[in-house]
This record gives structure tokens, sequence and C-alpha cells, in this order.
């Protein structure tokens, strides 16, 4: 039975070589993958001698699978390159720090620059300007007449409790040396004497708060500001005052702050006397774009004002400023000239001038009084505008005018600045006056 077996094993292997280097020559004509699935079909049939004709076979399968490998070796390259990867990792950190070179860190830095402009407060400043900018001014105007009259009387009533007799002599004294005027001063002591009877002041903080009632009372009658109806064009403005007063400086602020309300303003240069003043007011009309009608220097200022109301009238303008030259209020001769350059401004316009505005310096205290008397003689005045009220205490004098006259009080001027020159409210002037110490 070996020998049988032997015969038949001997055969199958002669049979399997001599296909093999046939296969070998076919396999450039054939894939190798197709003589791979060939070979293991024929060694299943006899498993063990296939192993010794696969010694044979072995240096071709030697060549094959370097073959085979070959794709074998694109898997190890397909894990290269995540072992590429630490390259782009390397590559990586540079865009990570690139990420920091567009720096986002400046552009937050420009907001930050940003916001200090909004921090720098100019447009809190506008904004305080529109709403309370004028208080601010006016309580910084006020500082020197606060001192006396406001802080002053504000000292009277530092440890003090019940109200006596005492106090309100104290109180009437320092009235008076505020230059409010005995008149004003009389009817305020009366007022709150009559309170304190009925007992409608308990203490002394009630008679404080009532004595800026009282002050504010005798202001408010006078708070007028102007209003200047546009069926009358031009409306006539006439400035009169005495030497030094400032009419020349408010004329030039009160073009701006009408030009700024929307009126064509033009400006009549009538103080012929003093050429500066022509200058000065020509100045102001340059540097606000008005026009100014000027003659030469000794013109006769109604013949100016004359011609400026001509001009005004022909090129539509809505407000004619007139400028005439400063005068003592003692001077009867150039008192009748203004009556004068009255009666002509009314050749042309029944109703004009449409304003007689008369220029006190608040610092020349209870002589304001005997000027606003003269004048209002003189050229019936209508309005009246009080300058220079940062630079003295006598500002208490606004109270004996207000107490006197009953004109209406249009301007006040608390500074040099070109909007400096304010619309009078009577409330906010008092608390000006009072604010420092009461919020101290």
């Amino acid at each position: 039975m070996f020998g049988s077996n032997d015969d038949k094993k001997t055969p199958a292997p002669a049979e399997a070589t001599t296909p093999a280097p046939s296969d070998e020559k076919s396999g450039e004509k054939k894939s190798l993958f197709g003589w791979l699935r060939k070979k293991p079909q024929e060694p299943v049939a006899a498993p063990e001698p296939a192993a010794e004709t696969v010694a044979p076979a072995e240096p071709a399968v030697v060549e094959a699978p370097p073959v085979i490998e070959a794709p074998v070796v694109e898997l190890p390259a397909q894990e290269q390159p995540p072992i590429a990867v630490p390259e782009p990792m390397a590559v990586e950190p540079a865009p990570a720090p690139v990420a920091v070179a567009p720096v986002p860190e400046p552009v937050v830095v420009t907001p930050a620059v940003l916001e200090p402009p909004v921090a720098v407060a100019p447009p809190p400043a506008a904004t305080a300007e529109i709403k309370a900018g004028f208080f601010a001014r006016l309580k910084q105007g006020l500082s020197k007449t606060s001192a006396s009259l406001g802080e002053g009387m504000a000292s009277l009533f530092l440890g003090k409790k019940a109200i006596d007799d005492d106090l309100l002599d104290e109180i009437e004294t320092r009235l008076l040396t505020a230059d409010v005027g005995v008149e004003a001063t009389t009817a305020i002591i009366q007022s709150l004497t009559q309170k304190v009877a009925r007992k409608q002041l308990v203490d002394s903080g009630a008679l404080y708060k009532a004595l800026q009632e009282e002050l504010a009372s005798l202001l408010k009658p006078v708070e007028q500001p102007l209003l200047i109806p546009s069926a009358k064009k031009p409306f006539v403005i006439l400035v009169v005052g005495v030497n030094g007063a400032g009419k020349t400086t408010t004329i030039g602020k009160l073009a701006k702050k009408l030009q700024q309300e929307g009126k064509k303003v033009m400006l009549a240069a009538g103080d012929t006397f003093r050429a500066a003043a022509v200058e000065q007011l020509q100045v102001w009309g340059e540097r606000n774009q008005i026009a100014v009608i000027a003659q030469h220097t000794g013109a006769d200022s109604a013949s100016v004002i004359f011609d400026a109301v001509q001009a005004a009238t022909a090129r539509g303008i809505d407000v004619l400023i007139a400028d005439t030259a400063g005068r003592l209020h003692t001077k009867d001769n150039l008192m009748e000239e203004l009556k004068k350059v009255r009666r002509v401004i009314g050749k042309l316009d029944d109703t004009a001038p449409h304003e007689v505005l008369l220029v006190l310096d608040a610092g020349t205290g209870q002589n304001a009084i005997s000027q606003a008397k003269q004048f209002n003689q003189t050229v019936n005045l209508t309005g009246l505008a009080l300058t220079k009220l940062d630079g003295t205490a006598k500002g208490g004098v606004i109270f004996a005018l207000a107490k006197q006259f009953g004109l209406p009080i249009r301007y006040i001027g608390v500074g040099e600045g070109i909007d400096d020159l304010r619309t009078f409210e009577a409330e906010a002037f008092v608390q000006a006056l009072f604010a420092e110490r009461e919020h101290a």
C-alpha cells in the first residue's frame, strides 16, 4: 500500500512542478495575484507534499513577496504621513504666534484709546453746557457776589436755630452792604418779619429758605426774555449806555446769539466819536460774518443808523442792532442827541426802535440806579442788560433795579466769552448765589 501511494504521489508533484515553471513565465502575462489564488487551491488536495513542492517554488515566492510588500510598504507610507504630522505640528506653533502676530490685542487697545476720548468729557462738557451749563457758568460768574451775599448770608445762620430780632437785623445789614438797595431790602425784611409773626417760620433753616424765595420773587417779574417777532423786519435794537459799560462787546455777543437762533443780523456803528468802537464792531462783524454799516469818525450818529435801517430793509435783514456813543447820563446835550437818533429811526418805521436796551456795568453798584433813571426818562427804555457780573461783588444791584424800575432784564454777562451773555433767569440766578454754601 505504501508503494502504491508513493506512485500516486509522485505523478502529482510532477504535474505540479511542470505547471510551476510555466506559470512563472506566464506570470508576466497573468497577474501574480491570480497565480497565488490558483496555487492555494492545488495544495488543498495534498497539504503535506505541497510543502515539498513549495520549497522549489519559494524562490519564485521570494520574488513575489517584495512585490506584495510593495503594497504593504504603502501602508506604512500611509502611516508616515501621521508621522509627518509632527512636522505640521512644528508649523502649527508658527501660526499660533501668527494669530498673536495679527495682534487683536492692539485692536483691543484701539477701543481702549477710543474710550478715553469719550472719557475726556468734551461730550459731557457739551451736554453740561446745554443742560446745566448756564447754571455752572452763572455760579462761577457770580462767585464774588455770592461771597458777599450768598455765602455771607449763610454764615449768619451757622449755629443758630432760633429766630430772633438780632438775626433779622443782621440779615438786613447784609442785604444793604450787598447793594440790594434800601427799597428792596425793606420789602424783604417786612415780608420775613410777617411770616415769623405768623409762626410760618419755625427755625433759622426755614428763614434761610424763605429769604431765597423772597429774593427770587423780586426778580421773577423782570424775567422777560427778548422776543423778536418775524412780522417786523428789520427788528431794530438801539443799544445805549455810559462809557465803558460794555455796549460794543454786548452787541457783538448778542449778534452771535441771535445768529445762532437763525436770524439774519446787521450791525450799525453809531458810535462815531470813538474810532476804536467802529473797528471793534467791524471785528465782531468779520468774526461772525455779519454786515456792518459804518461811516468815518465824527460822522452824525443818527445818519449812520438811518442808512443802516434803509440797508437792512433792502436786504431783508431780521434784526438790526445799532450802537451809540457812550455818554454820561449827566450830560444833557448828549442825552438830547439820543432823542434825535430815536426820532430819525421813527421816520422810516413808526414803531422803531422796537427795543431800547440799556447796558449797565454791575460794578457801578448803586450808580446804576441813577443811570437807569436818566436813560429811561430820555429814550424810554424797554430792557436792561447787566454786564461784568463776574468781576464785582456788587451784583446785588440787580434786585434794586428790579424793585425800583420793573424794567425787563433781558441779558446778563457772566464772563468774557462769546457765549457768556446769557438770557436772564430769576430762579437760576438766586440758586447760583446761594449754591456753594448750600451744597457745602
